[in-house]
């Protein structure tokens, strides 16, 4: 079987079909996989929604699908963010609320535990230190943890200590005999200094996953957030991969 892996999709859906025709090129994929925080910051939530609900086959909530749909207040985010989302919500549909409003927070699928930020804390932790894994181990029950929310590729090895390592595109990691947290990077807004969107594809026959890394015309996306009125600095970051 063999998985693509996305996160942090937030609205960007050239960016998202890049990785979709990617994925065809690549041959047969079985499933894929959503890490939550398919809207916010981007120009496009209706279409991205579209593509999640039709696609994906697992999909767990971010801190931004909360937000867009309520359950979680503006305050929480910086005064951009903030506005993009408020803008995001009023963009949803009744079809497209009712979807993020039942997300689940973390979802187990054999050896493997998806969550958008932590299992310790799903939607506000982030993953970026080897202490942080650590601490994640004991909320942990399967062998592989699965996240976003940081917008950077990188994965920690868990064996007496967690090792962190950040991928180049193309890189492949053999499941082996340890623990794992990995991030597949971010679809729609990489912050590792990598404009292209950033994906995982994990094949179970061989328990490999290869990050994966896609160009997508940001320029079009930049013009879509100009004519919604979104916030500059969401406009110009998407250029610069941070």
């Amino acid at each position: 079987m063999r998985y693509a892996i996305l996160s942090d999709i937030h609205s960007n859906l050239t960016a998202l079909e890049a990785v979709l025709a990617d994925l065809e090129k690549l041959g047969r994929v079985d499933e894929i996989w959503c890490l939550g925080d398919s809207v916010g910051y981007g120009p496009d939530p209706h279409e991205c929604l579209e593509i999640v609900l039709s696609r994906c086959s697992l999909c767990v909530a971010g801190n931004h699908d909360l937000v867009a749909i309520g359950k979680l207040d503006t305050s929480v985010f910086n005064q951009d963010a903030a506005r993009a989302a408020s803008w995001t919500r009023c963009q949803l549909n009744k079809e497209e609320t009712g979807f993020l409003t039942g997300l689940p927070l973390i979802v187990e699928k054999g050896d493997f535990t998806l969550a958008h930020g932590s299992p310790r804390s799903p939607i506000w932790e982030y993953i970026t230190s080897g202490k942080e894994a650590e601490e994640n181990l004991a909320h942990l029950k399967t062998s592989f943890c699965l996240t976003g929310h940081t917008h950077v590729a990188q994965y920690f090895q868990c064996r007496e200590s967690c090792n962190s390592v950040r991928p180049e595109a193309g890189a492949s990691l053999k499941l082996e005999d340890s623990r794992y947290f990995i991030n597949p990077g971010g679809v729609g807004q990489p912050r590792d200094g990598d404009p292209r969107a950033a994906y995982a594809v994990y094949d179970s026959d061989t328990a490999t996953i290869v990050f994966r890394r896609v160009s997508y015309d940001i320029a079009a996306v930049q013009t879509r957030m100009q004519k919604a009125g979104l916030p500059l600095w969401l406009t110009e970051r998407l250029a610069y991969g941070r």
